[in-house]
Order: structure tokens, then sequence, then C-alpha cells
């Protein structure tokens, strides 16, 4: 069915304005970012990435701040990235940190890559943020070989019930502020995607508003190879 004028102009301003809140955060993220770096996510970023082997894709890269992290035993590295505005930031980033670095616009939910493509795949505080958690994954899985890895550091749902539902309480304002949906359950949704967890660390994002502080660091393996199809 066809949309009148009219309906048409209502919408403009809305998606103009979703336009200009993504590129000002963009331009605001590593400034925003930077006190929890300092206070220890930098650690926790190169903690986890010391893991990554092979070739490597991260999805959802942002403004590349993982990008210094990545080490010798990296042979080839992809970084995907679906917003234009932190693409961009990405690219220059790149340039400078990561010239060998493969830099490509796409949403974690329809990687464009075959099966069996990688060894690594990379996933840092991404998964909140995706329009669809389960599918991202499932993607992940797929693009990964048998036996490659998973590496992620996510926002999750506090254990705490109590908690959890103050998570619940401030999620609608962090999605508007943010676009990011700090109390989804995605531990969970790595085990059902068909990855088997192999190490788990649960600590607290810091220097971070206290709803979003509940984290998870660790590794999976691909090697159950149940979740092959798309939906």
């Amino acid at each position: 069915m066809g949309q009148t004028p009219h309906a048409v102009g209502r919408r403009w301003p809305y998606a103009r304005g979703m336009g200009l809140q993504k590129t000002l955060f963009a331009a605001m993220y590593d400034r925003m970012s930077r006190s929890s770096e300092d206070a220890g996510t930098r650690a926790l970023r190169r903690g986890l990435l010391a893991e990554a082997t092979g070739s490597v894709l991260e999805i959802g890269a942002g403004t590349g701040l993982n990008l210094t992290h990545y080490n010798g035993k990296v042979e080839a590295l992809v970084v995907t990235e679906p917003e234009p505005a932190m693409l961009r930031r990405l690219q220059q980033k790149a340039r400078a940190q990561a010239p060998l670095a493969k830099v490509l616009r796409a949403p974690a939910e329809d990687l464009p890559f075959e099966d069996d493509t990688f060894d690594t795949v990379v996933s840092t505080l991404v998964l909140c943020g995706v329009d669809d958690q389960e599918r991202a994954l499932r993607e992940a899985h797929r693009v990964l070989r048998p036996g490659g890895r998973l590496l992620f550091m996510e926002h999750v749902r506090s254990d705490d019930p109590a908690f959890a539902r103050f998570q619940d309480r401030m999620n609608r304002l962090n999605r508007i502020v943010v676009g990011c949906d700090c109390n989804r359950p995605t531990l969970t949704t790595i085990e059902t995607a068909g990855f088997q967890v192999e190490r788990l660390d649960r600590t607290m994002l810091p220097k971070a508003p206290k709803f979003v502080r509940p984290l998870i660091v660790g590794s999976a393996s691909s090697s159950g190879r149940t979740a092959r199809a798309h939906p």
C-alpha cells in the first residue's frame, strides 16, 4: 500500500533526528568511554583479544577501540560496523592503527561471508545493541570454522532478581540514549546459538552507570555445529 505525502512528512523529522543522534553518539563515543577504559575496560579488552588467533572477524567494531590489542597471532583481520557515522571513524582509526585490516559496512545479523571462514569472531559491547541478538549469534556461529572461537565481552542481565528489575526499569531510557538493551540474557543466547562456553568471567564494567555494569567476559567454541540455518 502506498503512503500519502502527509504520512511520509510525519516520519521524516524522526528519521532525521535519529540520524543526528547516531552521528553525535559516534562523535562522542571515545570521549564518553575514556574514564571506563582508563579504569579497567581497556585491560579487559587486551586480555580477551590476546586469545584471538588466525583469521579474525570483529563484529560491531564501533570506533575501533579494539584495534591496538590484536597481536602477532592474528593472521588476517576483518572488522565490520553497520552505522555510517561509526564506520567513518573506524576507517580513520584503522588506517592509522591497523592498516592491513579490512573494514566493511555490515550488520552482525547479515554477515557477507561464506560458512566456515574465520578462526575467531570478536564481539565486545555489541550484542546489547543489535536488532536481533539471536540472529547475530547464529551468523557468528555460521562464519566460524569448526572448533573456532567466539570471544565476547558483553553487558548482561544481572543474576540478582532485584537488580535485574532495576535494569528493566532503566532500560527504556538506556535504549533511547545509547541504543543499548542492558538487560538481555546474552549468555543464554550464546549457548542456544550452538556455542559451548569454555571460559566465563562475571565482572563489572568500571565507571559506568550502575544498571549497565554487569558484564560477562569469556570465550566459547563453535564445535557444536547445530545452528547453521538462517531464519
